[in-house]
């Protein structure tokens, strides 16, 4: 082959898209169910604003976007998550008016991040995502939580927890991050190069770092929980009431972070029993300052996404059931020109009565029809010859049972239904 697919690309094959269809649909069914509408955005946004609201210091934006200057010279990038083009686009078309909270969500959106090929991480990924604007009360986030969680039960991951923590706001955070840097400095030479130049410029992502001697040096760090200050206190203690009131469980996890500068107060991850560098599922939080950030008017706000194919993986890391692929449930064999004349126009009767049907290619022999019919996964095979036009009949072959019986053409469909209910 001249071509292949681009490293951290892949094709989503025929016999893959039953099981993309059955999250998807979850994901549909379970939006709908919390009042969440689906918006849509463009690939191709303004480099400002993910650098701007991501973060210019992020791994995204100095590392992984894929960035580019158009025919006009205006700097884009491809979309490497969905938030910040949300918040956009909330903005934008003066969404503000609306009754608050505005409940968006966004499904299989591509999602573009030049990283480091790994199991479970890819440079195009499809993510699902909600996202809650204009309302800060606690509740809010709980029921986005809740909503990721049915998600994932309803597409049959048993395995999961939920991770949750606060990193507070501009107000307390500041005070923590010293104390942070404080607890770090004298161990600099222990850091990985990495944990090296987030300490000068991130220290927050000192936590987030999986090398085995950073994890440990972190487990001793201070917590960000012990210098929240009063509404920052507030809210989690309100966020923890309500996930207890619903029932969803949940561990504390002092460590826990996330990789983009606009977040604030509640952070969660759903991580399965895997652990390692990708074992999270899917994630987020609440991001209050990111539409100040991109030049808008203060709007609270909390999100959470997922992707499409780290979904997949964990199905099949859980060993859940995965759907059968399509197949068709008739196939129509014809043989001779009366044979031919009726098989198109019968195919049509069908898939117009909804039943999935596939016809051989005249010319074809019987048997290779018969074998083609069989590979197809039919459950009937039809067959039209001379003999059965001239007398306005067809030949039903049970595949399955592999019994046959003529019937009347006429009754084809009626006989159909009854045997395929």
């Amino acid at each position: 082959m001249s071509f292949q697919t681009l490293a951290g690309m892949e094709d989503v094959l025929p016999d893959a898209w039953p099981r993309w269809d059955t999250v998807l649909d979850a994901a549909r069914r379970t939006a709908a169910l919390y009042g969440y509408r689906r918006l849509s955005t463009p690939i191709l946004e303004p480099t400002a604003l993910f650098a701007r609201g991501v973060g210019e210091v992020t791994d995204i934006v100095q590392k992984e976007m894929y960035t580019f200057e158009d025919r006009d010279t205006t700097l884009v990038t491809m979309k490497p998550e969905g938030t910040a083009p949300v918040v956009r686009s909330y903005l934008q078309h003066g969404m503000f008016k609306l009754p608050q909270p505005v409940k968006v969500y966004y499904l299989a959106e591509p999602t573009f991040r030049h990283e480091k090929k790994q199991r479970g991480r890819l440079r195009q990924h499809h993510q699902f995502g909600c996202e809650a604007l204009g309302e800060i009360h606690p509740q809010v986030d709980a029921e986005l939580i809740a909503l990721a969680a049915q998600l994932y039960h309803e597409v049959g991951l048993r395995r999961l927890s939920l991770q949750v923590n606060s990193i507070g706001d501009q107000q307390c955070r500041p005070a923590y991050i010293e104390r942070l840097r404080a607890y770090y400095e004298p161990l600099r030479d222990q850091l990985c190069d990495e944990c090296k130049v987030r300490l000068v410029r991130n220290p927050m992502r000192l936590l987030d770092c999986k090398k085995p001697r950073c994890v440990q040096l972190a487990a001793e760090a201070p917590h960000m929980l012990d210098y929240l200050c009063d509404e920052c206190q507030t809210h989690w203690q309100g966020l923890r009431a309500a996930l207890d009131a619903i029932g969803q469980p949940y561990t504390v996890n002092y460590g826990l972070v996330r990789g983009f500068d606009y977040y604030t107060k509640t952070v969660f991850e759903f991580w399965p029993e895997r652990q390692g560098a990708q074992s999270t599922v899917g994630g987020g939080g609440r991001y209050d300052l990111l539409a100040e950030l991109i030049g808008g008017r203060p709007t609270p706000g909390i999100g959470f996404a997922t992707g499409i194919e780290r979904i997949l993986l964990s199905l099949e890391e859980e060993g859940a059931a995965i759907p059968a692929a399509y197949t068709m449930q008739v196939y129509v064999a014809a043989m001779g020109e009366g044979g031919q004349s009726q098989a198109l126009p019968l195919t049509q009767r069908l898939r117009a009565a909804g039943i999935a049907t596939a016809v051989g290619t005249p010319g074809r022999s019987l048997k290779a029809q018969l074998r083609a019919a069989n590979e197809s996964g039919a459950r009937f095979a039809l067959v039209l010859g001379d003999d059965e036009a001239a007398r306005g009949t067809v030949q039903v072959k049970d595949l399955a049972e592999r019994q046959e019986v003529l019937i009347p053409l006429a009754e084809t469909l009626a006989y159909l239904r009854g045997r395929l209910a």
